[in-house]
């Protein structure tokens, strides 16, 4: 089978769903090595994506001045000349005119329900192209069933038409305790106490409600030590917690590290108390996963996606209740023996997903298609 894939997602430094893209073609091709798997882009690939070592896995540049171009021209017409079998879109976009069947994954529906949190000429397009995919494409794909009930009443796409695939915590994440994670938290000038949060810096992620529960932990415990550490790029309209936390008597204890490497993710979710992630909606929710991974204990919200994906491995609770989640680190933080017990539960739990078995079940998807 020649698969093309949409490789836009692997042109900015990488993160859920470039992770994503780049997760899904490698394993695609590592379980099915008589497939061509290509990576189709009008912009160069971040070198991230590009170390790997896959021989049926190609990098394909076309470029294009124009986005609005490439999409009605330059692709549909690469994907003619070179046969593919099939496109898949990674991050729901697709051509509209391809003479192969087309498959999207629709990671959430934020645009939807959160259009707040995202720039205005975002949510318009986004919704414009969603309107699109429920027409047109052969299947979608969600990361969780919640988000497939969402498609089907949304978007009233029929349920025989979506198909919800888990995701996968990377095999980089792992729980390490080695002298070279020690050193990335010491170059991070992180300590030895701190609480963590992973993922981009946006009010969707409701980081203000973890600053205001933090501000009150250290209060209860009256530790001057203990840090938040939030690792993450800046997204948009984040100018009100910046300058919360610049007003609060915990200032000096919020680490912001911006965008980190891999290496660094893993001594950080390895070496945290708490991993604590109060995001206000979810497609799947990776950085619990991954904490997970990494034997940290994981507190996130008690939401649909996030409930699937972290089952009664991680203590949940509502992501707008500050006093609730300043209670709850509260009790948890000095307290060794229950946080072991939920580093083993998670590392239980994210073990029971990988990335190979994303693959195999993707590829039935476009088996199904095909036929």
């Amino acid at each position: 089978m020649r698969i093309a894939i949409d490789g836009l997602p692997l042109y900015n430094p990488l993160t859920g769903i470039g992770h994503y893209t780049l997760e899904l073609a490698r394993h695609l091709a590592l379980v099915n090595p008589e497939d061509q798997v290509s990576l189709v882009s009008p912009r160069r690939f971040v070198k991230a994506a590009r170390n790997t070592k896959e021989a049926n896995l190609k990098f394909a540049r076309r470029f294009s001045p124009l986005m609005d171009f490439w999409w009605k021209s330059s692709l549909p017409r690469y994907l003619r000349k070179n046969r593919f079998d099939l496109y898949h879109g990674t991050n729901y976009e697709f051509p509209l005119k391809a003479d192969c069947p087309i498959v999207v994954t629709i990671h959430d529906l934020s645009v939807l329900f959160h259009a707040n949190t995202h720039e205005n000429k975002r949510v318009v397009d986004t919704q414009a192209i969603l309107r699109e995919a429920a027409k047109r494409v052969a299947r979608i794909i969600t990361p969780t069933e919640a988000i497939r009930r969402e498609v089907h009443e949304q978007l009233s796409v029929a349920l025989d038409r979506i198909v919800a695939i888990p995701e996968a915590a990377k095999a980089c994440f792992y729980p390490d305790a080695s002298q070279a994670a020690l050193r990335a938290r010491n170059r991070l000038r992180v300590g030895d106490k701190f609480v963590l949060y992973v993922g981009t810096v946006e009010p969707r992620k409701n980081l203000l409600t973890l600053v205001k529960a933090f501000e009150q932990t250290v209060a209860s415990l009256g530790d001057s030590s203990l840090q938040l550490v939030i690792a993450g790029r800046k997204g948009w309209l984040i100018q009100d917690l910046f300058a919360y936390v610049k007003g609060s008597p915990i200032a000096k204890q919020v680490k912001f590290t911006g965008y980190l490497t891999d290496d660094e993710l893993r001594a950080l979710y390895s070496g945290c108390n708490l991993f604590v992630y109060p995001s206000l909606y979810e497609g799947f929710g990776l950085p619990p996963l991954e904490a997970m991974s990494c034997g940290a204990p994981v507190i996130a919200s008690r939401i649909p996606s996030i409930t699937e994906v972290v089952g009664d491995a991680a203590e949940l609770i509502a992501p707008t209740d500050v006093e609730g989640l300043a209670d709850l680190m509260g009790r948890l933080l000095p307290n060794e023996a229950v946080r072991r017990a939920m580093s083993v539960k998670g590392i239980e739990r994210a073990s029971q997903l990988s990335w190979k078995r994303t693959a195999e079940m993707t590829r039935a998807v476009y088996v199904g298609v095909m036929r």
